[in-house]
């Protein structure tokens, strides 16, 4: 059987494979088929999108697929993927689906799927929707005319979302006087995250809100996290917040202009609900690439991280697995389960805006509690995914490696889930080794696999 699924739903490029229309409805009579309950009810798939120009064309094969199927379409346009996920839950409905390549450009789309919980689909149910859609022999077993479903649109689902996300935030608290710089990617957001701030009052300096379909994470977003930071300062704001195209990851900025990643807002958030013994087991949930400075932190507080595969729906996971109601991503990923099931680029603002709130500090002050090891990333572009051991070269480099870094830092090796590139990963106490180090292993990477 051939993979469809990566880390984060299908995504590729528009018009390619499997970033096809024809793919795209099959898909929606494939999963409107799973997704079907006993008992002779209507069975509602609410479905959502980002800003990008091929969203129609794939909001339209879904819904010609699950209509086909015999579900009925609850259309919402450009919302965040945790607002879908919310969406999905309030409606009572049996499907979520997200129409949206995240931090990709404008080229790329993706489709993702959320179960009735708002949860992200399991390995082996998104292998199920694979299965039937790869399957040639497949036939979809349509209802009867009459029983076919209905599509509509949604007008007031960016108010569910808004309302949703300020009941995070407490009733006897506001943003009055605070002042925000604000950068929506040109992405999902662009509407909802400046009306939730100035509706909780704060004074919104907003970039990035004015999509054209090819803007998308064009130079601005969390991928560009300067470009919020620059605000910032012209600005003279509080705190600085960059979403990326879908808003379910966030990079926050300090009044200083310095930029906070997602392991750094997880250290500052994990604090405060440690403080407020709000954080069971004193356990707080990362990924393998979670800087060791994290992992030394949790341990300080007398607490542990967890460490999950890399993906945000393997992060939520372990979080529902051991009750660990904080988890998250260094690229800005956030879950607070109290709130949402996933990740949710708003609410984690939110939330470090609700600790300056209460302890009456600046972010500056309130950040910087982790002493983070020098890391260094590099993504060796790939024609294919062969398998790491199946390359002796890249295994004896990477044995190497391992022995020189013993005790000292980490290496890590994998495939990207979302594009064709190997990502490597090292982390040490020296940043000009950890940098040469990595960039050896990368040169090998691309004589085995360019």
């Amino acid at each position: 059987m051939g993979k469809l699924f990566g880390t984060d739903g299908i995504r590729g490029q528009v018009n390619e494979y499997p970033m096809l229309p024809d793919l795209a409805l099959r898909l929606g009579l494939a999963a409107g088929t799973i997704f079907q309950k006993e008992g002779g009810r209507r069975h509602k798939v609410v479905v959502g999108k980002d800003t990008r120009l091929s969203g129609y064309i794939f909001e339209t094969a879904l819904t010609a697929g699950f209509c086909a199927a015999g579900l009925d379409v609850y259309q919402v346009g450009p919302l965040p993927t945790p607002a879908i996920a919310y969406i999905t839950r309030n409606m009572r409905a049996d499907l979520g689906v997200v129409i949206s390549a995240s931090h990709n450009p404008f080229q790329d789309n993706g489709i993702k799927f959320f179960d009735a919980d708002g949860y992200k689909l399991p390995d082996q149910l998104e292998d199920h929707i694979t299965e039937l859609v790869l399957d040639k022999d497949w036939k979809c077993p349509f209802p009867p005319s009459g029983a076919v479903g209905r599509a509509a649109r949604i007008n007031d689902a960016l108010g569910r979302y808004i309302v949703s996300i300020k009941n995070s935030f407490p009733e006897n608290l506001d943003l009055a006087g605070m002042r925000v710089a604000l950068d929506c990617a040109n992405g999902a957001a662009y509407k909802v995250a400046p009306l939730a701030l100035e509706e909780l009052g704060a004074e919104v300096f907003s970039l990035g809100v004015n999509p054209d379909g090819r803007n998308i994470n064009h130079l601005c977003g969390s991928l560009c996290p300067e470009v919020v930071a620059a605000q910032v300062k012209t600005c003279r704001a509080d705190l600085g917040i960059a979403l990326d195209g879908d808003a379910d990851r966030v990079i926050l900025v300090d009044e200083n202009g310095k930029i906070l990643n997602g392991d750094q807002i997880l250290a500052l958030c994990a604090l405060d609900l440690l403080r407020r013994d709000k954080l069971p087991g004193r356990k707080l949930a990362g990924t393998v690439m979670s800087n060791l400075g994290l992992e030394i932190f949790m341990r300080e507080q007398g607490g542990e991280l967890v460490r999950t595969p890399v993906g945000d729906r393997y992060v939520a996971e372990a979080m529902r697995e051991q009750d660990i109601r904080l988890g998250g991503e260094q690229s800005g990923h956030l879950i607070f389960t109290d709130y949402g099931t996933t990740g949710d680029g708003l609410l984690a603002a939110l939330q470090v805006l609700r600790i300056m709130r209460e302890n009456g500090k600046k972010l500056s002050e309130l950040a910087g509690l982790l002493r983070e090891f020098p890391q260094v990333i590099i993504n060796v572009p790939v024609r294919k995914r062969v398998p790491l051991k199946q390359c002796p070269a890249i295994a004896d480099a990477l044995a190497e490696t391992e022995k020189i870094l013993e005790g000292r830092g980490r290496v890590f090796l994998r495939y990207s889930g979302t594009e064709p590139l190997l990502r490597i990963m090292l982390e040490g106490d020296d940043e000009n080794e950890v940098r040469n180090l990595a960039e050896n292993l990368a040169r090998t990477a691309r004589e085995e696999l360019l």
